[in-house]
C-alpha cells in the first residue's frame, strides 16, 4: 500500500495555515477567515504535491482563546498530533514581524525532535517583507517565500519535502481492486474493427461486413478475459478529414477520438495488406499524444506476403520514433488467430502504462545517462541537471531540474528518453518527460 507523508501545519492565528491545509488538499476543507481562533479542533485528509502522497494535518493557532482551559485542550492535542507526523511545516506571515509567540512555538518544536520547514507566507510577487527577513532569527533554516493563497513556492516546498519522503515511496503502483481495464478499438475504415471486436467477445455481437461505414457509434462491451475486467469499446472508422463529406460520419469520427480520450489500452487495426498508412500514422500518433497505450494489431495476416513483417517493424519504429518498442502482433480476426497472443500484449503494456519509479532508482539512472553522455553548454557555461522525479502514471510522466532548462536541446532530451525507456524497460509506451528550473533538494535538507 502507498504510504503518506504525514506533514502538521503549525503557526500563530491568522497566518494562513489552513489556506495552506486547502491548498495542499486541493479543494476547500477549512474554513478560511481573517479572524483569528476560527480554527478550533484540528482536522486531517490526503493530498498530494506532484508525486508525494500527502497526509496534511490542520492544527489551530495556539492563542487567542476566550478561556485558558480551551488553550489547554488545544495545546494539548497539536502535541499530540505532532508526535505522529514525519515533517512539521511552520507558517508565519511575512508582512508582520516576528512576535514572542513565534519564538515560543519554535522552541516547543525543537523539542519534539522533528524536521521542520519553515513557511513564510504572504510573500505575493515574492516580496521580501518585514517577517521574511526577521525569520532567519528562528533558526530554522532558509525560510521559504510562499503564497498559499496564490500558489506560489509550490516548488521549493516539494523541493524541501521530498528527501522525508524519500524512505516512504513504493516501486510500483498498486491498481485499484477489480479496476476494469478500458480498452478501445480503432482503425481506418473496413480494417476489421468489429471482427477483432466480435472475435474476442466469442459472439457475433457487432455489424460486419465489406463496405465501410457499418459502425456509426463507439460501442462499449463489458468483458471478462481470463479474470481480467474489460471494457472493450469499437469504434467507426476513422478517415482523412478531407475525405469526409458526412455530417453523421463527422459525429462518428468524434465518437471514435473520446473513446480514445477515455480509454486507457488503444489497439490500432492495420490492413496488413496495406500496413502503415498514412491515415494509420495519423491515428496512432493522435494515440500516443493522448498520452494511451498503444498496440498495433496486423490484421488479415493470413493473406499478406509473410515476409514483410520485419520491414513493417522496422517501419514502424522509425515512423512512430515517440514510442520506441511499440508491441505489434500480426492476426486474423476472422479467423480468430493470435488473439491470444494480442491480449497478452494489452495486459502487459497496460502494467507498463502504471510504472511507478522511485526517486532514487530515477537519480541513479540520471547519473549514469549524465556520465555516458553530458548535456551540452549553454554559451560557455555547462548545462546541470540536478535531480529528476516522477510525478505521474498513466502515462509514465518525469520532471527534471535544471539549470538552465531552456536551454536544452530536443536532441539531448530524445537521449534522456530513450535512456530512461531502455533502463526501465518501458517499451511501447509513450513518457513524457517535462523540464524545470530548480535545484537539488537534497543539498539543502534541514539537520
Amino acid at each position: 500500500m502507498t504510504k503518506h507523508l504525514k506533514i502538521a501545519i503549525v503557526g500563530r492565528p491568522n497566518v494562513g495555515k489552513s489556506t495552506l491545509y486547502n491548498r495542499l488538499a486541493g479543494r476547500k476543507l477549512a474554513i478560511v477567515e481573517d479572524t483569528p481562533g476560527v480554527t478550533r479542533d484540528w482536522q486531517k485528509t490526503r493530498g498530494s504535491l506532484w508525486d508525494l502522497e500527502l497526509e496534511i494535518y490542520d492544527t489551530a493557532g495556539l492563542e487567542g482563546f476566550e478561556s485558558e482551559i480551551i488553550k489547554d485542550q488545544i495545546v494539548t492535542q497539536t502535541l499530540n498530533v505532532l508526535t505522529d507526523v514525519d515533517t512539521i511545516l511552520m507558517v508565519i506571515d511575512s508582512r508582520e514581524p516576528i512576535l514572542a509567540s513565534d519564538r515560543k512555538l519554535t522552541e516547543m518544536l525543537r523539542r519534539l525532535k522533528k524536521p521542520i520547514i519553515l513557511i513564510a507566507n504572504k510573500c505575493e510577487g515574492r516580496q521580501r517583507q518585514e517577517g521574511y527577513l526577521e525569520s532567519f532569527t528562528l533558526g530554522l533554516g532558509d525560510p521559504i517565500p510562499f503564497s498559499a493563497a496564490h500558489g506560489e513556492g509550490l516548488d521549493e516546498l516539494y523541493q524541501a519535502l521530498l528527501p522525508y519522503a524519500e524512505d516512504l515511496e513504493v516501486e510500483e503502483i498498486e491498481n485499484t481492486p477489480n479496476e476494469q481495464l478500458k480498452l478501445a478499438i480503432v482503425g481506418r475504415p473496413n480494417v476489421g474493427k468489429s471482427t477483432l471486436m466480435n472475435a474476442l467477445l466469442g459472439e457475433e455481437r457487432l455489424l460486419t461486413g465489406d463496405q465501410p461505414g457499418i459502425t456509426r457509434d463507439a460501442i462499449a462491451i463489458d468483458w471478462s478475459y481470463k479474470g481480467h475486467s474489460i471494457q472493450l469499446v469499437d469504434t467507426a472508422g476513422m478517415r482523412r478529414k478531407a475525405r469526409i463529406d458526412d455530417h453523421l460520419e463527422r459525429l462518428s469520427v468524434q465518437d471514435s477520438l473520446e473513446a480514445i480520450r477515455y480509454a486507457q489500452v488503444v489497439i490500432i487495426v492495420m490492413d496488413a495488406n496495406d500496413p502503415l498508412n498514412k491515415q494509420d500514422l495519423t491515428i496512432a500518433s493522435h494515440v500516443l499524444e493522448e498520452g494511451r497505450a498503444l498496440i498495433i494489431a496486423l490484421n488479415k495476416w493470413d493473406e499478406a506476403d509473410q515476409q514483410t513483417l520485419p520491414e513493417v517493424r522496422r517501419s514502424l519504429s522509425s515512423l512512430l520514433s515517440q514510442a520506441k518498442g511499440l508491441r505489434l502482433q500480426p492476426i486474423s480476426a476472422l479467423k480468430k488467430k493470435n488473439l491470444d497472443e494480442l491480449m497478452t500484449h494489452v495486459l502487459e503494456v497496460y502494467q507498463l502504462w502504471n510504472t511507478r519509479i522511485s526517486t532514487s532508482q530515477l537519480n541513479r539512472w540520471l547519473e549514469e545517462a549524465l556520465a555516458r553522455h553530458a548535456p551540452p553548454l549553454s554559451g560557455q557555461t555547462p548545462i546541470r541537471i540536478k535531480y529528476a522525479t516522477q510525478i505521474k502514471t498513466r502515462p509514465p510522466t518525469f520532471v527534471l531540474f535544471a539549470s538552465k532548462p531552456v536551454d536544452l536541446p530536443a536532441s539531448y532530451m530524445r537521449y534522456l528518453e530513450t535512456s530512461l525507456r531502455d533502463c526501465f524497460n518501458l517499451p511501447g509506451v509513450p513518457l513524457r518527460l517535462f523540464l524545470r528550473k530548480g535545484k537539488n533538494p537534497y543539498e539543502s535538507k534541514s539537520k
